[in-house]
């Protein structure tokens, strides 16, 4: 497979123009390195996983960044988090849009050391592996079923990979290396062990508690567990909304995975005909969705605006976009075939809120359309409609 342009370059270069600094976050395999080099092939590359520069940044930093005066692609920068202060003075000497790129796969303690050292002088992005339009741009016959199985890191679809043996060959690489450098994780079976539990419970109300028991731990392991899966962009919480029309709210967050391929494989899902009906079907199908509007927000280098409502009674919208003061009620339904009944949460939305605002129901088809009162759109054009085009006017023409 050729190269895919990814949607986020436009964003990371204008940035590059602005700042001094812009760094790149996101989980391993996404095609960070790729696109850093794609982008700034003019500027050496260091990649600090490699023992002999991190050594060197390690023990002598100011002698490394003389090295770099003109600028650098510092791939992996959180394997070197005193460079960060060092950098400060650095960009404070000359302050040059664009001198360094930083790439990085655990975003917490990365954003920690981003703020206390190059606030103001710093743009964050974030990059998550392909979206659907981006794969789509080399490959349009693209199956759902088979795109949820198989996920949508990069190196699968570049090299044509069986998705399942490279899924637990990342899996396995990431909990003995990357929990490790992120956090001291006695017992790796158990949570190996909470992970699994996690996926199987994706798309539900999350009880830490609950969770914790079932895997023979307390609640604050669970929580600081949950961190580390956050911290690494494995999984991502998706918060409550507030707003309540004077009902009694549920506070509780829902986890999402953001590949669900990886979802599958840990779901122990082998092949795709296994997922068409699959007990979890739906909240895959949900995960799977809710990643792919998070990556169209994340492209504009933007944070995405998303959250859940949900009543003590039962009423439940999947998901919430909140932008320019209005809310945009979203349904996620994995059927093909569209159900009255799919509209019930939406139509219960807008009697208590009283507007007009657009609601979206996103489907397992393909066709879109409206329908009492919503606009129905298939998953392949789901970011499209909802993200980029959700708040035009109303009465706008859709097809």
């Amino acid at each position: 497979m050729k190269y895919i342009t990814r949607s986020i370059t436009d964003e990371l270069v204008q940035s590059s123009q602005e700042m001094p600094v812009i760094a790149l976050l996101g989980p391993r395999q996404s095609g960070k390195s790729t696109l850093a080099r794609q982008c700034f092939p003019e500027k050496p590359y260091i990649s600090l996983e490699d023992l002999e520069p991190r050594e060197f940044a390690r023990n002598d930093p100011i002698r490394f960044l003389e090295r770099y005066r003109e600028g650098a692609v510092f791939d992996e920068i959180q394997r070197v988090p005193d460079l960060f202060s060092y950098l400060q003075t650095e960009v404070d000497r000359d302050d040059r849009p664009g001198r360094f790129i930083l790439t990085g796969s655990h975003q917490f303690s990365l954003v920690e050391k981003i703020n206390q050292s190059l606030a103001g002088r710093i743009r964050l992005l974030r990059l998550l592996p392909f979206s659907i339009e981006e794969l789509r741009s080399k490959n349009p016959a693209l199956s759902l079923d088979q795109l949820m199985f198989s996920g949508l890191y990069p190196r699968i679809h570049a090299n044509g990979l069986r998705p399942s043996p490279w899924l637990g060959d990342y899996f396995e690489s990431y909990v003995q290396k990357d929990v490790r450098m992120i956090k001291s994780i006695g017992d790796l079976d158990r949570f190996i062990i909470f992970v699994k539990m996690l996926a199987a419970r994706v798309g539900q109300l999350l009880n830490l508690t609950a969770l914790g028991n079932d895997c023979g731990i307390s609640h604050n392991t669970a929580r600081s567990w949950l961190n580390v899966l956050e911290a690494s962009f494995i999984v991502f919480t998706l918060q409550p909304h507030h707003k309540n029309f004077n009902k009694r709210l549920v506070k509780t967050p829902k986890v999402y995975f953001y590949d669900s391929g990886l979802l599958c494989y840990l779901l122990q899902i082998g092949d795709p005909r296994q997922l068409e009906v699959h007990s979890q079907r739906g909240s895959i199908f949900e995960s799977f969705i809710i990643a792919e509007l998070t990556k169209a927000y994340f492209n504009q280098g933007a944070r995405a605006p998303l959250s859940f409502w949900r009543d003590k009674g039962g009423h439940e919208i999947d998901l919430i976009i909140e932008k320019a003061g209005a809310l945009l009620p979203v349904e996620i339904k994995s059927s093909k075939t569209i159900s009255s009944s799919f509209f019930q949460g939406l139509n219960y939305w807008q009697g208590l809120a009283g507007d007009e605002e657009p609601a979206y129901l996103i489907y397992g088809g393909e066709e879109s359309y409206k329908r009492e009162g919503a606009y129905v759109v298939g998953w392949l054009e789901a970011a499209n409609e909802v993200v980029f085009r959700g708040m035009r006017e109303k009465n706008a023409p859709h097809s």
